[in-house]
């Protein structure tokens, strides 16, 4: 074994530069795409299924594009080209969007883009852990830290900056204005030159190369699952009960997601128990059925946090216009006013958590991982929660502040949480299964956030933010669960967002 050379400063730069077009492309779809919806006629209480498209986006292709590209190599390297495909085909997306004439083809192109993201994003942290020796991996993940907060604040300011800059904030009923459609044609520019210059400066070790280095992945017998039909059974039962009081009780049909999903994890672990399959499918349910148990608490931490989140991403836009700006008509000058300064706050709680990241590391050494994450998720409650009581709209950059620390504690701290909980040879794997406690509270809040409005709300969506709040607050409890592992300083450092 040989140790793995270590990489200049600008060649950790040149690598992680491709970041901040992904994430300029990814925080455009955040703070815009409800607005275009509701532009083209969508009701607000519908926005959260429609953007059911890109948590079930990430389920499916994460773990398909991880496989592929560990087993990819040609003259174009290993994870490249999977980076230039997402951005090609992201960037065409990001240039039809804002003309999408009707909704169903909005909701088409978001799902097109971010299938698009995934492709280039899932092999980016490979990426790091391939060219970079340990020594140096917690520079390339804080370096991914600064393009990540870079991108999604210029991004997300970008609309309200075209219309100081004079570019027609207004447009015709079913029709963007030009700020969005110009930002869009940006965003595609920034996410294209940025991800060429990665693949163009960047060079990778072949296989054998890659081998021949002191922490190559080792191959491990898929794991014994032959209970896991009882599971199965679990999943199936509830999936068909909840069928039946949809049907029952005519609840909306947004539930009817929540079914599916169950009935198909259901199948999926009956499935698991009986198959002789030794495929990526059966390894990612088998180690999905045998997670540690520490990794099983932390996913608590992750579902709660998550679900927060999404339910801030998909419904400021409408609240922050309808609650302070006195508007929900796409056309009215109010109502647009509202989506710019959504898209401000959007870009702030980014802003700050580029901040935040260099100082939860001080933070972890003072009060440990456990204690420093819940501190920042309750900072992060309390913001979403403050939309209930604040009057004036700019006093809500003051509210971002804490969404801030805990986006960013969510984006490094459960990493550190759970990397001296898991087996070093399954890191790739349990990774990728970490990310459905990701999505799966994300495909939870579309299919439930419209009807809780609706039921108990009268339909307003600034309580879909305080539902958030709460949802972060309990997160941070869940966290005390947590096994703290040892040397977290160290450790923290290495997973900055």
């Amino acid at each position: 074994m040989k140790a793995k050379p270590t990489l200049s400063f600008w060649q950790i730069w040149n690598m992680c530069f491709g970041f901040l077009g992904i994430q300029f492309g990814f925080a455009l779809q955040n703070a815009n795409v409800s607005r275009i919806f509701q532009t083209l006629g969508a009701d607000v209480n519908d926005i959260p299924v429609l953007w059911i498209a890109a948590p079930l986006t990430g389920l499916i292709v994460q773990p398909i594009i991880g496989y592929c590209s560990d087993r990819t190599w040609n003259r174009f390297g290993r994870r490249r080209p999977y980076f230039f495909a997402g951005a090609v085909l992201a960037t065409l997306a990001l240039l039809a969007m804002p003309n999408a004439p009707v909704l169903w083809m909005a909701a088409g192109l978001l799902w097109i883009m971010d299938s698009s993201f995934n492709i280039s994003m899932e092999p980016f942290r490979a990426f790091v852990g391939d060219q970079l020796p340990p020594s140096q991996r917690p520079l390339g993940y804080s370096m991914q830290s600064v393009f990540i907060g870079v991108g999604a604040v210029v991004a997300s300011f970008l609309p309200y900056l075209l219309t100081r800059w004079g570019v027609a904030n207004t447009a015709a009923p079913g029709e963007l204005p030009h700020t969005v459609k110009f930002a869009f044609y940006i965003g595609g520019a920034v996410l294209l030159g940025a991800m060429l210059w990665t693949v163009l400066t960047t060079r990778e070790y072949p296989p054998n190369e890659l081998q021949s280095f002191a922490d190559p992945a080792i191959a491990q017998a898929p794991a014994d699952a032959s209970g896991a039909w009882k599971l199965g059974v679990v999943f199936l039962a509830l999936g068909a009960l909840m069928v039946f009081l949809i049907i029952h009780f005519a609840l909306e049909k947004e539930l009817y997601l929540l079914a599916g999903g169950l009935v198909v994890f259901g199948l999926l672990f009956v499935w698991l128990a009986f198959t002789r399959s030794t495929g990526p499918l059966r390894q990612i349910m088998g180690d999905l059925h045998d997670m540690p148990k520490p990794m099983r608490r932390l996913n608590w931490v992750q579902f709660f946090s998550w679900f927060a989140m999404f339910a801030m991403w998909i419904n400021t836009t409408s609240a922050v216009s309808q609650t302070f700006y006195g508007s929900s008509d796409t056309t009215s000058i109010a109502y647009n006013e509202g989506a710019n300064w959504a898209g401000v706050l959007m870009g702030s709680y980014n802003g700050v958590g580029v901040l935040a990241a260099v100082l939860i590391p001080l933070l972890v050494r003072l009060l440990g991982m456990r204690v420093s994450h819940l501190l920042n998720l309750w900072l992060g409650g309390v913001g979403l929660l403050s939309f209930l009581f604040i009057r004036d709209p700019h006093w809500l950059l003051v509210s971002m502040v804490g969404v801030g620390f805990a986006w960013a504690s969510i984006l490094s701290l459960p990493y550190a949480l759970l990397s001296d909980n898991l087996p070093a040879a399954k890191m790739g794997i349990y990774m990728g299964i970490f990310n459905f406690f990701i999505v799966i509270p994300q495909l939870l809040a579309a299919s439930v956030l419209g009807v809780l409005l609706k039921l108990f709300f009268h339909g307003q969506p600034i309580w879909a933010l305080a539902l958030g709040g709460a949802s972060l607050i309990i997160a941070g409890l869940c966290t005390l669960r947590v096994r703290e592992p040892e040397a977290s300083g160290s450790a923290t450092s290495g997973k900055a967002i």
